[in-house]
């Protein structure tokens, strides 16, 4: 991945299944290798490059059915396949198609290749989410301080809100929210609301963040908007998967000043709880600007933020 956030994909060749469609480079997992093992293999064979840093990501199995000719030949056997994903983002020598396929740097927002394979459809959709979420703090900093600071941090590079901010009326609540909108407008930031799904469709915004209470009640993802889910438990990261939710937040992984009585989760613990999970996982709680790569390194896809995403 470039820090443009472009990516690279790959055109199966002729003679190979599904050729001619999409996917990300990698390959097979050999005998007495890991998964970044056979990632640093595959990239070299494929596209004559050497890792250097490579983050853990997703983890997601996939169901290949049969495809058919027009004639009802089967040309790729049905079969699950367990899929490991890195974001790989500094790398030595130009990458080249040695393998005689097709590549092609395209930013997941705006994909021009297809088909894609089938596998590699939500994947692309994870890499939409930036790394970092900032969450709105009115109720702290006061609403002057935090549009200022809001301010400096879209022109620092903030592209994702949750606007989380209870304490206001509904009423007021809207009237927040069409500031921010008007504010982050120009920066094509995704505004994501912490509550109620209504009101986000109603508003236009992005997504919405459920709490874990309405989360275990929910026997349904909310239609028409990114859903995001605050987890704290197995359990409730389990169901968010199980509705496939779109991102989650997990909680608290250091202390924290707004509940420094919570016992912590911990980098390790964090890193077990999402060890093969299929969303993307935002660190939360006590977080720093500078913890972004510690929190990918765990598998974290980025880290959201209530204070020092607002230090300015």
């Amino acid at each position: 991945m470039h820090d443009s956030g472009s990516v690279l994909l790959a055109e199966r060749p002729a003679g190979k299944p599904w050729s001619g469609y999409w996917e990300f480079p990698g390959g097979k997992v050999e005998a007495n290798e890991t998964p970044l093992e056979a990632l640093k293999r595959e990239l070299k064979e494929e596209l004559g490059i050497v890792v250097q840093v490579a983050y853990p990501w997703l983890t997601r199995s996939f169901d290949y059915a049969d495809k058919l000719r027009a004639d009802g030949v089967i040309e790729v056997p049905a079969k699950t396949v367990k899929l490991h994903f890195f974001i790989v983002t500094q790398w030595q020598n130009a990458p080249m198609g040695l393998e005689k396929q097709i590549i092609r740097w395209e930013h997941p927002e705006h994909v021009t290749v297809s088909p894609m394979l089938p596998a590699n459809t939500p994947i692309v959709k994870a890499l939409q989410l930036p790394t970092l979420i900032g969450i709105t703090n009115a109720a702290e900093l006061g609403e002057n301080a935090f549009f200022e600071c809001l301010q400096t941090a879209l022109n620092h590079g903030l592209r994702m809100i949750q606007i989380r901010e209870h304490q206001l009326s509904e009423v007021a609540l809207t009237a927040f929210i069409q500031r921010i909108i008007a504010i982050t407008k120009p920066f094509n930031v995704k505004l994501i609301l912490n509550g109620d799904p209504a009101l986000a469709n109603a508003l236009g915004l992005y997504g919405v963040q459920v709490n874990r209470h309405r989360l275990m009640q929910m026997t349904d993802k909310p239609d028409g908007v990114i859903c995001g889910a605050s987890c704290h438990t197995i359990e409730e990261l389990q169901k968010a998967r199980s509705l496939e939710f779109d991102f989650v937040t997990l909680s608290p992984v250091n202390p924290t000043l707004s509940h420094p009585e919570t016992t912590t989760l911990g980098w390790e613990h964090f890193h077990q709880l999402i060890h093969d999970y299929p969303l993307p996982v935002y660190a939360l709680g006590g977080m720093l600007r500078d913890d972004l790569h510690l929190a990918r390194s765990f598998g974290a896809h980025g880290i959201a933020m209530q204070r020092d995403i607002w230090a300015c």
